[in-house]
């Protein structure tokens, strides 16, 4: 397809960076005119839950802009947020591969968000006729779970500041800018992503900061070069003693 045609459907893409555009025009490479006529534009804010687990897969969300976050809340009620997506995947895609028809996870916007809609019983008719395009996300869902696996794994050995130094790691590897991760939000944002204690996050903060592992700037965290290859080794410790 021409991809002129993709930025005339999704004009927000010529303000986007280089790699979220790639993937874009990657994963509708061979999208026909009337699928790009069936996508709707949203503008979200911080904080919006959009998909809720056990609810039906009546839309496909692709994110645009901004990050979103899967959470889960039912052990003891707390919430835990266990991936951060900062790639393009179709959310309710799996659920499609899967021959799913409820939502397996709940959805949350991490920042403000630009998102791309698009019905369902639409995106299905174009998987179910472009095998190019079935292939490519079959193969993202395959990458999905895989992470989701290493993850998983991993947190059966990983225990309190380990937790965090895991995350810190997680986090620098995606959005460190200039050598250099700005880590924003209180102690509970923490919480919800390790799915420690907010008593614990405190105490490895305080340990991390007085080894020189991360820098606190007033309600920030900072994490340079230097410290994230002390927060790997952290990891490697434990994952890979040999």
């Amino acid at each position: 397809m021409e991809y002129s045609s993709l930025y005339e459907a999704l004009p927000f893409l010529k303000d986007v960076g280089r790699e979220r555009r790639e993937q874009f025009e990657e994963y509708f490479k061979t999208a026909p005119s009337w699928l790009m006529e069936a996508f709707q534009i949203e503008e979200m804010d911080k904080n919006v839950v959009f998909v809720r687990e056990n609810e039906p897969v009546d839309t496909i969300y692709f994110i645009g802009k901004g990050i979103i976050e899967a959470i889960d809340y039912r052990f003891y009620g707390i919430i835990y947020e266990f991936m951060r997506f900062d790639k393009l995947y179709a959310m309710g895609g799996m659920e499609f591969i899967m021959d799913l028809d409820r939502y397996r996870t709940t959805l949350r916007t991490v920042t403000k968000c630009t998102v791309v809609k698009i019905r369902r019983a639409i995106f299905e008719k174009w998987m179910r006729t472009d095998i190019r395009a079935l292939k490519h996300e079959a193969k993202l869902v395959g990458e999905y779970l895989l992470e989701e696996g290493r993850k998983g794994r991993a947190l059966l050995f990983l225990q309190g500041s380990d937790r965090l130094a895991m995350l810190f790691v997680e986090r620098y590897e995606r959005y460190a800018k200039n050598g250099v991760l700005h880590i924003k939000g209180g102690r509970q944002d923490l919480s919800n992503a390790t799915g420690l204690c907010v008593k614990t996050i405190n105490r490895s903060v305080k340990k991390f900061a007085d080894n020189g592992w991360i820098t606190k700037d007033g309600n920030k965290i900072l994490v340079d070069r230097n410290q994230y290859e002390e927060l790997k080794k952290i990891i490697a410790s434990v994952m890979d003693p040999e």
